[in-house]
C-alpha cells in the first residue's frame, strides 16, 4: 500500500529565491519516515488562479494528503483559502468555528501576561472581544475567520502568535493548509498533523541505510545500482554525488537505500540484502566503502 503525499509550496518570496523551501524539506522528510511517499512539491506565486489551478491538478490525482504552506496572514497577498476553495469548487464563509478558536486564544493571551505581553496590547485584546460581544469584527478576525466551506481551522495552542491551519477533507483527500513561517510550520506539524500521518500509515514502517563509497567515479557505480535494484524491486537506491575537491582524485558519493513495508522485519531484511550485494559489487570494481547507516539519526 502507497499512502501519496503532495505539497504546494506558496509564495512569491520562494520563486524569487529570497528564501529556501524549508518548509517543503521538513514535511517531506517527517512524511517520509513515517511510510507516506512525497510525489510532488510545486511551487506557485500568491495567485488565486494559480494556486486554485494547482489545488486541482493535485486532487485529480487522488492522494492521501495534500499539505499546502504559506498565505494565511491577513496580508493583501495572503491567498490560499481563496484559491484552495477556487480549486475545490467550494464557497468561502464566515466560520463560527474559526471565530471561537481565535477568541480562546485572545483569552489565553490575556490570561498569560507572564509571557511579555504589554498592558497597552492586553488592553487592545480585550477591546477586540469587547467588539465581538457586539457583532464588529476588524478585517484582520474577518479574513481569518472566512474559509472554504466544510472545513475548520485549527491552532497549535503552543504559539501565542500564528500558528494557524485549516483542515479539509475531500473524497479520499485530506488537505491541510499550514502558515509559511517555519517555525510555526514545525510546531503544527508535530502537535497535529503527523498524528494523522502516523493514524493514515498504520504499520507501515520505513527502513533507510547510507553507504559512503570512494575510490569510483559515478559512470562505473550507476550500473551496479541498476542491477541490484533489478533483483530487489522492493528497493531504491539514490546515490548523492559530491565533487572532488583538493587533491581528492574520485568524488565522494553516498548511496541511499530504502524500502517502506507494514512488516518491519522484512524491510529491513531487504534493504539488508541489497546492501550487502551492492556492497560486494562496488569492492568488486576497485571502491571502497565506509560502514552503512541504518535509519539516520537526522531523520
Amino acid at each position: 500500500m502507497t499512502l501519496m503525499v503532495e505539497i504546494v509550496s506558496i509564495g512569491k518570496e520562494l520563486l524569487m529565491g529570497k528564501i529556501s523551501n524549508e518548509n517543503a524539506r521538513l514535511i517531506a522528510k517527517r512524511a517520509t519516515t513515517l511510510g507516506l511517499s512525497v510525489n510532488r512539491i510545486v511551487t506557485v506565486t500568491d495567485d488565486i488562479d494559480e494556486i486554485s489551478n494547482a489545488v486541482r491538478e493535485v486532487i485529480q490525482r487522488n492522494p492521501r494528503f495534500i499539505i499546502t504552506t504559506g498565505g494565511l496572514g491577513s496580508t493583501f497577498d495572503d491567498k490560499t483559502l481563496e484559491g484552495i476553495a477556487k480549486g475545490t469548487g467550494r464557497k468561502l464563509e464566515f466560520s463560527d468555528q474559526a471565530l471561537k478558536k481565535i477568541e480562546e486564544k485572545f483569552r489565553k493571551r490575556i490570561k498569560e501576561r507572564k509571557l511579555g505581553f504589554s498592558d497597552q496590547y492586553i488592553e487592545r485584546v480585550k477591546q477586540t472581544l469587547a467588539e465581538h460581544a457586539h457583532g464588529k469584527f476588524s478585517p484582520y478576525v474577518l479574513k481569518l475567520t472566512t474559509i472554504p466551506k466544510g472545513s475548520h481551522i485549527f491552532l497549535n495552542p503552543a504559539i501565542m502568535e500564528g500558528g494557524l491551519g485549516v483542515l479539509m477533507e475531500l473524497e479520499g483527500t485530506t488537505l491541510i493548509a499550514l502558515p509559511g513561517v517555519p517555525q510555526e510550520v514545525k510546531a503544527i506539524l508535530e502537535e497535529l498533523v503527523v498524528p494523522l500521518f502516523r493514524q493514515a500509515a498504520g504499520n507501515l514502517t520505513f527502513f533507510e541505510a547510507t553507504l559512503e563509497v570512494e575510490g569510483m567515479w559515478e559512470a562505473t557505480l550507476a550500473p551496479l545500482i541498476d542491477q541490484v535494484m533489478l533483483e530487489n524491486p522492493n528497493v531504491y537506491i539514490k546515490s548523492l554525488f559530491h565533487p572532488v575537491g583538493g587533491s581528492e582524485r574520485f568524488p565522494h558519493i553516498e548511496l541511499h537505500l530504502s524500502t517502506t513495508n507494514e512488516d518491519s522485519n522484512l524491510a529491513e531484511n531487504w534493504v539488508k540484502k541489497a546492501l550487502i550485494q551492492i556492497s560486494k559489487l562496488i569492492r568488486e570494481k576497485g571502491g571502497k566503502i565506509n560502514p552503512p547507516k541504518q535509519n539516520l539519526d537526522e531523520y
